[in-house]
């Protein structure tokens, strides 16, 4: 005799993982980064991981010069994205040490650094074959239609 698991016990598989809005990611990587813009953030980067990577289509990644300037971007992104488009992240870690934030929005993750923590773990480098951009004051132009 076979006994079969219940299906409410049994962990959905991770590629279930899914979006609560239906805004293009290029609008939710844009208004992720709008929210980072006015929480004041360095060295604001995009990374395009479409041909590099099936973790996410895009890579949005800056750096903070506090661990209050982490937790305010962070509630900054996540108050964006959940008003602006109906968005909230599907993961998040890191919030609670506040040295690197990774808001995971499925096709859209987003890292928040201390300084430190961006060098050591240096992604820029270990995804360097994915097509990256500096974002300035200026829309970001890998992201326009």
């Amino acid at each position: 005799m076979t006994v079969t698991e219940p299906s409410s016990l049994i962990p959905p598989p991770a590629f279930d993982k899914q979006r609560t809005g239906s805004v293009p990611v290029r609008v939710l990587a844009r208004e992720a980064i709008v929210a980072i813009q006015e929480k004041k953030a360095h060295d604001v980067v995009i990374m395009d991981m479409r041909a590099t990577s099936g973790l996410a289509d895009y890579f949005v990644l800056c750096s903070a010069t506090s661990d209050l300037q982490v937790k305010a971007i962070t509630e900054s992104v996540q108050t964006r994205l959940k008003h602006e488009c109906n968005e909230l992240p599907w993961h998040t870690e890191g919030a609670e040490h506040r040295q690197w934030v990774l808001l995971d929005y499925v096709d859209l993750v987003v890292h928040i650094f201390t300084p430190e923590r961006r060098a050591f773990y240096d992604l820029e480098r270990l995804w360097s074959d994915a097509p990256t951009e500096t974002v300035d004051e200026h829309p970001v132009a890998m992201l326009n239609p």
